[in-house]
């Protein structure tokens, strides 16, 4: 089969005013803005559909050629090339992703949807296209005699293994049926996020009364009346279902009825039995995703997920799940006793329920260590904790960020910085939007790019485009942003992501490709950093006098660093496991019912009622919005690698020690998908990693 026949598919996809709109489409012109910024400013919702048609069809034509090329098969006129096609069609994608996430609309959800068929279609027929598989294949088996550095083979190795995996070697049925699944998984996972970003931007708890804000803050309280303002309820206060303003609530709210309301919306979401259910698409993606696996000859889809992956195996992945269960949950248990003892000393006689664990985990932690978010909050200003992970950057690296005010931005809250490496080199551009707006942005927080690094034809550096994202609490009034401890921390681990997108530097984009489980070591390692006493001393300073943390407060700090730790390493794990149980089922129930599997599997593990997963599986996007499908447990996976990388640092007796940090840029933030994930982590550590660091730093030892 021709690439010709993708061509004739796309071509019947086009919009009747495609070829006049071209010229005037800013997603199709030359991005001629500083470094190459997309023009975001300039993009409207119309110029979306004319422009990905038009980047198939480029990217159709860029396949047609490989497969009809007449010379024989190599490594430069295949597989090389097929690593540079599809450039257009990529760096409109990110536009359109950045989009939908940080600025949706039911215009712009409409067009994924639209979309979202087409693009599967599309990468369908070009995985599974036999001519060009037949040429790789070639290519393959003449491997040991080509002479291959070490990056083309990598190359070379991942590029048929990709094939492979996405049915090239099926016969004519099963190919067709797997086009059939590919397309309906890709429509059914982004139903599931656009049904969870619905259910979060429906809900509002609206409060009238000043004395149901007891025990809140200035600042949570200030930001859920301009919540209301802005909706046009001024004098009412507004707290919605996204993290800045549902946590702090769970967190302070003495108003236990409220506190009760909001919780129970917040692990309701996706279960609500109206439009945005989404109990239907989990059961329906599970089923197309066994069948999948099947189809390519693994018993389930985890076995399918992890085979390329660090762990390799389900089996691998319980061992260390398992391991850390146990005295995670017994942390959990301990902790639920403390809080028990302080709901019965502020005369609570009812039984603790999910809605109280993190009020009571907040007295208990004020009564133990004296210790509170409220108290470290000053300390933690917005401005003041991104110029402190500026500072631990330089201090490991040498790269210095300057704010530029010449690029278009992705929205009007993000700011661009410009990284030089430490010879004052170009190293690419940082983009950073991190404060919440419930009504456009999906919740979370993650890093993204508009560009990968890469190298040009001349062989130049193509330096990359990354953006973070966050939703921490906006400024409000005179007040500033004011950052919680657990809003720091993700500061810092979405940089470390970042950091790992702009050092970069391999040769072929394919090679940038990170497997789901060592993604999490550039970026949880930089939360090591977040609170070592050196550090904060350069960073949190008092928003009003200026006042260094004190001594006292960093010791406070220290000693209750490891509190709460069964709690968060619980919902984590629980998380994990659910993932995984979903996705290593080997037969499906009919009629499955979604919530008794979810009760079933937690209760078989012993989770305390209190506790639910991180994410219930209604709104768990990380796996049926897809990314982490049976790979959530990449987080804990990467913790044993992070926490044993630091530990390098802590023993050299300076965790800015020069030689480390230039061993672990060149070792693993440079080289992060060049290698064997393990071959790197050797290159820099010397020595496989155990658990036990990762237990020291939980304190579940």
């Amino acid at each position: 089969m021709k690439i010709r026949t993708i061509c004739a598919l796309a071509s019947t996809m086009l919009l009747m005013n495609t070829a006049c709109n071209t010229e005037k489409n800013p997603l199709l012109q030359s991005w001629d803005a500083p470094f190459g910024v997309p023009p975001f400013e300039a993009v409207q919702e119309h110029h979306y559909l004319p422009a990905f048609e038009e980047a198939m069809q480029q990217h159709c034509a860029e396949i047609d050629a490989i497969v009809n090329n007449p010379s024989e098969p190599t490594f430069e006129n295949t597989i090389v090339a097929l690593d540079a096609a599809g450039a257009l069609l990529n760096n409109i994608s990110a536009v359109l992703g950045s989009a939908t996430n940080v600025r949706s609309s039911a215009a712009l959800m409409e067009i994924e949807a639209t979309l979202s068929p087409k693009l599967s279609a599309h990468s369908s027929e070009i995985l599974m296209n036999e001519g060009l598989f037949e040429r790789i294949h070639q290519v393959y088996q003449q491997r040991a005699t080509l002479n291959l550095n070490q990056d083309q083979a990598r190359l070379l190795e991942l590029t048929h293994n990709r094939f492979v995996r996405s049915g090239a070697l099926l016969n004519d049925a099963d190919k067709l049926r797997l086009k059939e699944i590919n397309a309906e998984l890709a429509a059914n996972e982004l139903a599931f996020e656009q049904n969870v970003l619905k259910e979060t931007a429906a809900y509002t708890l609206e409060v009238n009364q000043p004395e149901d804000l007891a025990g809140l803050s200035e600042g949570v309280c200030s930001d859920a009346a301009a919540r209301a303002k802005a909706a046009g309820k001024e004098g009412a206060w507004f707290f919605g279902l996204d993290n800045p303003s549902v946590m702090p609530f769970l967190q302070t709210a003495d108003n236990r009825e409220l506190r009760k309301q909001i919780f129970d919306a917040y692990i309701q979401r996706g279960n609500n039995g109206n439009a945005a259910d989404n109990k239907v698409v989990i059961e329906r993606l599970i089923n197309l995703r066994l069948e999948k696996a099947r189809l390519l000859g693994y018993d389930n889809y985890a076995a399918y997920a992890i085979d390329d992956r660090m762990a390799k195996t389900p089996e691998a992945v319980y061992a260390l799940l398992d391991q850390i269960w146990t005295p995670a949950l017994a942390a959990a248990k301990a902790e639920l006793k403390d809080l028990q003892k302080e709901a019965r000393r502020t005369g609570m006689k009812e039984s603790l329920t999910g809605a109280d664990w993190r009020y009571y985990f907040e007295k208990a932690k004020r009564a133990k260590f004296d210790l509170s978010d409220e108290q470290l909050q000053p300390y933690f200003q917005y401005d003041a904790v991104r110029e402190g992970i500026f500072y631990v950057a330089n201090q490991l690296y040498g790269i210095t960020f300057h704010l530029l005010d010449n690029v278009p931005l992705p929205h009007p809250d993000a700011f661009a910085y410009e990284c030089l490496d430490r010879d004052g080199s170009h190293l690419g551009l940082l983009f950073m939007d991190m404060f919440a707006r419930p009504a456009e942005k999906r919740g979370g927080a993650w890093c993204t790019g508009y560009r990968e690094q890469s190298y040009d034809v001349n062989g130049q550096r193509v330096a990359p485009l990354v953006a973070i994202v966050g939703n921490f609490t906006r400024p409000t009034g005179d007040l500033p942003a004011l950052l919680t401890p657990d809003e720091v921390e993700t500061f810092f681990h979405e940089f470390g992501h970042a950091l790992q997108a702009l050092f970069q530097d391999v040769p072929y984009q394919t090679l940038g490709s990170v497997t789901r489980d060592f993604v999490e070591l550039p970026s949880q390692i930089m939360e090591h950093w977040a609170f070592e006493p050196q550090v904060l001393r350069q960073y949190a300073k008092h928003y009003l006098t200026g006042e260094v943390i004190p001594a006292e407060l960093i010791q406070k700090l220290d000693n209750a660093g490891k509190y709460g730790q069964g709690f968060s390493m619980t919902e984590l794990l629980a998380a994990a496991l659910l993932d995984m149980d979903f996705h290593v089922l080997n037969e499906i129930p009919q009629d499955m019912d979604v919530i008794a599997f979810e009760k079933k599997v937690m209760g078989n593990r012993g989770l305390i009622e209190q506790i639910p997963p991180r994410y219930r599986s209604t709104y768990f996007r990380h796996t049926f919005g897809g990314g982490y499908t049976a790979g959530y447990y990449s987080y804990i996976w990467a913790e044993v690698l992070d926490c044993d990388a630091y530990q390098a640092f802590v023993e050299t007796g300076n965790i800015f020690d020069p030689e480390l940090a230039a061993s672990f840029r060149a070792n693993i933030l440079e080289r992060v998908g060049a290698e064997d994930p393990m071959t790197l982590y050797l290159r820099f550590r010397g020595s496989e990693p155990g658990i036990q660091a990762l237990l020291n730093s939980r304190g579940l030892n």
